[in-house]
């Protein structure tokens, strides 16, 4: 679930051994459509360690070069790399594990009777796949790669652990942190603004 359509799956090829190089992790990579298309990539250090507004400068400048030269999106678009945040999307194998005792959200590939959605309590992760305890206490057993989409629910039980686990992250929906942004299009804006937001092609 780091990438969906064949392109963003492209664009994870190029950008992910850089990550590797800086020590960080790809959570998730999507491109979003609209009169300027986002291209946002979620990033997190090693392990899932504290990741900073720092680390998110540093990838983005690292993979700005790379995505340009080989032009993966052909139009005009919007470079967005952030954290996860806290109630943060699930995309790879022991992402689940890590969060044992949390509740979180899935949608299937899928249904199950009929039922894509469910919301429940993780309680494992092994090579049987994910085990969720639903309200009604029966379980649901699924493989990362049969599901479309997860996430952690935001609980105040999680956000006592994102802190005890290190300080809570800077959020994606913060008013002071958007992410690092890096507009791929030629404007008008003054270069102080240009290093601001990250770089202009």
């Amino acid at each position: 679930m780091i990438a969906l359509s064949q392109q963003e799956k492209t664009i994870l090829s190029l950008i992910e051994p850089v990550a590797d190089g800086l020590g960080l992790e790809i959570v998730r990579v999507r491109l979003m459509g609209g009169k300027r298309p986002i291209l946002q990539i979620m990033t997190e250090k090693a392990g899932g360690a504290p990741t900073n507004v720092e680390d998110c400068a540093d990838l983005s400048h690292a993979i700005s070069p790379v995505l340009e030269a080989a032009d993966p999106v052909s139009d005009p678009y919007r470079l967005e790399v952030s954290t996860p945040g806290i109630d943060r999307p699930l995309t790879r194998k022991g992402d689940f594990g890590r969060w044992t005792g949390h509740m979180a959200k899935i949608e299937l590939a899928m249904p199950i009777s009929g039922r894509r959605r469910f919301q429940g309590i993780i309680t494992r992760e092994d090579d049987r796949g994910v085990a969720i305890e639903l309200d009604d206490e029966s379980e649901l057993v699924a493989q990362v790669d049969e599901m479309s989409k997860a996430s952690l629910v935001l609980t105040d039980e999680l956000i006592d652990a994102a802190r005890k686990a290190g300080g809570l992250p800077p959020q994606p929906d913060d008013e002071d942190f958007s992410g690092l942004d890096v507009d791929d299009a030629e404007d008008d804006d003054s270069e102080d603004n240009k290093e601001e937001s990250g770089a202009n092609r």
